[in-house]
C-alpha cells in the first residue's frame, strides 16, 4: 500500500499569550497543500522493517512509532515494512514529518483490518505528534488552544495555486521563537479571513514573522520575492522557515 503524504500552510498564525501549563494560546488556519509530497508504502511482511529515507534515526521516525504505538494497543498486529522517501522539507512549518505519522495511522488502520474509528484514531494521532490529528481530517481546519482544538473551516481557493519557497541552512527553533514573539493584537483570525484574498495582505498576519524576520532577513526578502512574482497574498508557515505565496491560476 502507497499513499503521498501531503503538507500544510498557516494562513494567518496569531499567538493570543502564554498559558498557566507553559504553551501559548494560539489561532490559525491549516490548508492542507500539494506542493510537497512524501512518498511512504507499508505493506504485511514476515518481520517488521523500515526503511526511512531521511536524516535521522529509524526509531525517531513518526511513521515507525505510530506502528509501534498501535502494537501497544492491538497486540494482534502483523509485522510491516515500511519505506519513507522524504520529498517535504524537514523543520520548515510545513508539517511533513506530522503528516507521515498521521497517514501512517491510517494506513496501518486499513492494512491490519484495526477497525478504529475516526475519534479513537484522533486520540492516537494526540499521542503521536502535535499537527498529526490535523492530517487525519487533512481538511481546511482552524486551530486553537495550543493548536489541538480543531474546527472544520469552509474556504475556496479555488482560484489560487500555493508556491513555497524553502531556504538552505535556515532552521528555526520553533521554542526560541515562542520566548520572543509578541502577544497579537488586532482583529481575530476569522475576521480577517473574512476579507478578500487580494486584502490578505494588509490584515492576515502571522506573528512570528516579525521576530523571525529579525534574526533571518533573507525570509522577509523571500516573502517580498513572492509579491514581485505577482502573488495575492504571501506569508511565513507557522514558525518558518518556508514562505509561500497565492497566486491566481
Amino acid at each position: 500500500m502507497i499513499t503521498r503524504p501531503n503538507v500544510k500552510i498557516n494562513l494567518g498564525l496569531h499567538v493570543l499569550g502564554k498559558r498557566e501549563d507553559g504553551f501559548h494560546d494560539i489561532e490559525t488556519l491549516m490548508l492542507p497543500v500539494n506542493f510537497f509530497q512524501d512518498e511512504l508504502e507499508i505493506n504485511i511482511s514476515d518481520r517488521f522493517n523500515a526503511r526511512i529515507g531521511a536524516g535521522w534515526k529509524e526509531s525517531e521516525d513518526l511513521t515507525v512509532r505510530a506502528y509501534r504505538q498501535l502494537s501497544q494497543t492491538y497486540h494482534n498486529m502483523p509485522p510491516v515494512s515500511i519505506r519513507l522517501v522524504k520529498h517535504a522539507p524537514v523543520g520548515a512549518g510545513l508539517g511533513g514529518g506530522s503528516a507521515d505519522g498521521a497517514f501512517a495511522l491510517k494506513m496501518l488502520n486499513e492494512l491490519c483490518n484495526l477497525k478504529m474509528n475516526e475519534e479513537v484514531m484522533l486520540r492516537q494521532a494526540t499521542r503521536l505528534g502535535s499537527d498529526c490529528p490535523f492530517f487525519i481530517h487533512n481538511i481546511p481546519m482552524i486551530a486553537t488552544g495550543k493548536g489541538d482544538v480543531l474546527e472544520p473551516y469552509d474556504i475556496d481557493l479555488k482560484h489560487f495555486t500555493v508556491k513555497i519557497i524553502v531556504p538552505q541552512g535556515i532552521r528555526i527553533n520553533t521554542a526560541e521563537a515562542y520566548k520572543d514573539v509578541e502577544d497579537h493584537r488586532g482583529m481575530s483570525l476569522k475576521e480577517a479571513l473574512s476579507y478578500p484574498v487580494d486584502q490578505w495582505k494588509d490584515v492576515l498576519v502571522n506573528d512570528f514573522e516579525k521576530t523571525v524576520f529579525a534574526a533571518h532577513p533573507q525570509l522577509a526578502q523571500l516573502k517580498q520575492q513572492m509579491y514581485d512574482r505577482g502573488a495575492i497574498y504571501a506569508s511565513m508557515s507557522g514558525s518558518g522557515s518556508a514562505i509561500y505565496g497565492l497566486f491566481v491560476k
